[in-house]
């Protein structure tokens, strides 16, 4: 066993396979997005799901602020989504978002899509949990994930 630091930390979380997911919200007719594989299943009854985000994410007051949203999993071919929205100000010109529920955006030809409802979060060392309910969903059974291990896409 290795002595715990960040990035003993890092390279062994690494190791577990995750999903891709791209988080938006709408605040006053703007819309913002954020990569996240920090997605997991919560409850399913009543559906629930969670991700978090840094502390020192570029767009954290933003999601703070929400009171809906969607999660977008993405598929196998939209690495360049995933890339982009990982960055601090993503390029939304050539995304055509799908108006959903509650004012959601939601990112069309995904595996999946969430619409939720924020109903807690949780600040916890670095990161804030946010517990969501969902509304809405829907998947397509053709497409296969963008998967994420030992820092890489699959």
């Amino acid at each position: 066993m290795k002595k715990v630091n960040t990035n003993n930390f890092k390279k062994t979380l690494g190791k577990f396979s995750t999903g891709i997911t791209v988080v938006c919200v709408k605040n006053n007719n703007s819309i913002y997005g954020k990569t996240v594989n920090s997605f997991n299943s919560l409850s399913l009854d009543p559906p629930m799901v969670l991700f978090s985000l840094g502390n020192y994410s570029s767009s954290i007051k933003k999601f703070s602020k929400t009171k809906f949203l969607s999660i977008n999993i993405l598929s196998s071919k939209q690495k360049k989504l995933s890339d982009n929205f990982a960055l601090t100000e993503p390029n939304l010109e050539d995304i055509k978002f799908i108006e959903g529920k509650n004012k959601t955006v939601i990112i069309p030809n995904c595996i999946a899509n969430l619409e939720c409802e924020l109903i807690e979060k949780i600040k916890r060392g670095d990161h804030i949990i946010f517990i969501c309910k969902i509304l809405k969903l829907q998947s397509n059974e053709k497409l296969k994930p963008l998967v994420y291990f030992n820092s890489k896409y699959f």
